[in-house]
């Protein structure tokens, strides 16, 4: 009965530090993840040369946003545990992407 308890209780301490490790490097993943897509997005904003002309502008800088928010939603359909917001997640990358192609079809009939 000792070595039975004893066995049990190694394999509990042995199994809930790799538990917890698994966990922190998944939110480590994920914080670096987030941190990647919002320094691209921004970078990509701002390198863009604005026109002066408030609607082409809105357009052109939407695109990089909306995509971040598609990375972001992404990575919290790979990481994320909360059903509302994975849903939420789905649901965004999908408006997103609707979203961008409008943009994308208004710049088209606009000349950018």
């Amino acid at each position: 009965m000792k070595t039975s308890l004893f066995a049990v209780a190694l394999a509990f301490s042995l199994a809930v530090p790799l538990v917890f490790t698994a966990s922190a490097r998944a939110d480590h993943d994920a914080t670096h993840a987030f941190t990647e897509v919002h320094k691209n997005m921004m970078q990509s904003m701002e390198g863009m040369k604005l026109t002066g002309d408030a609607d082409k502008d809105f357009a052109m800088m939407m695109i990089p946003h909306h995509q971040g928010a598609i990375a972001m939603a992404e990575i919290e359909l790979k990481y994320g545990k909360d059903p509302g917001l994975r849903k939420m997640a789905e649901e965004m990358i999908a408006a997103q992407k609707k979203e961008i192609e409008e943009l994308k079809k208004w710049q088209t009939e606009h000349e950018m």
